[in-house]
């Protein structure tokens, strides 16, 4: 079997194993609104928040600042935007949530993030949409912003 032919069925196993994982199609419409606090996770792998109640296994640290609020604003945008496959569809008040889609299939993972002036925090919250394991890229992402947020001062 030549290496086409192997990465085509690959690509077909894949899907599969989503379908069977309870996966739906990605809806391309908004499907949240925005909210003054974030959602705590549902009781699937496949979500990390910083909130205080998440359970330790889908726990993350939130992001910390210092200065005003408004420039920790501008650099979370500048380590988002800089972020492959990556978009901001809600940028309104203390909220932000970006999209961020999977290589392979395109699938769309939620990203939020609330600002906390006061505390000198950014709460986060990424979420897939669909299937139920994401395999901990969730987790990876979160970190991977954490540690372009820390050095982009």
């Amino acid at each position: 079997m030549n290496a086409a032919s192997m990465r085509a069925l690959l690509a077909a196993a894949l899907a599969l194993i989503a379908g069977a994982c309870g996966a739906r199609t990605a809806d391309e419409s908004d499907p949240m609104p925005t909210p003054t606090a974030l959602q705590v996770c549902p009781d699937t792998p496949n979500c990390v928040s910083s909130l205080p109640q998440e359970a330790p296994e889908r726990r993350v640290a939130p992001l910390a600042f210092d200065g005003g609020a408004q420039s920790a604003r501008e650099r979370l945008r500048k380590v988002i935007n800089a972020m492959a496959r990556t978009r901001i569809v809600v940028d309104e008040g203390d909220y932000l949530r970006a999209e961020f889609r999977s290589r392979l299939f395109g699938f769309v993972d939620d990203v939020e993030f609330l600002l906390d002036e006061d505390a000198g925090l950014i709460h986060v919250r990424s979420a897939s949409r669909v299937g139920y394991w994401d395999l901990g890229v969730n987790r990876r992402r979160v970190a991977a912003i954490r540690r372009a947020f820390a050095g982009n001062r």
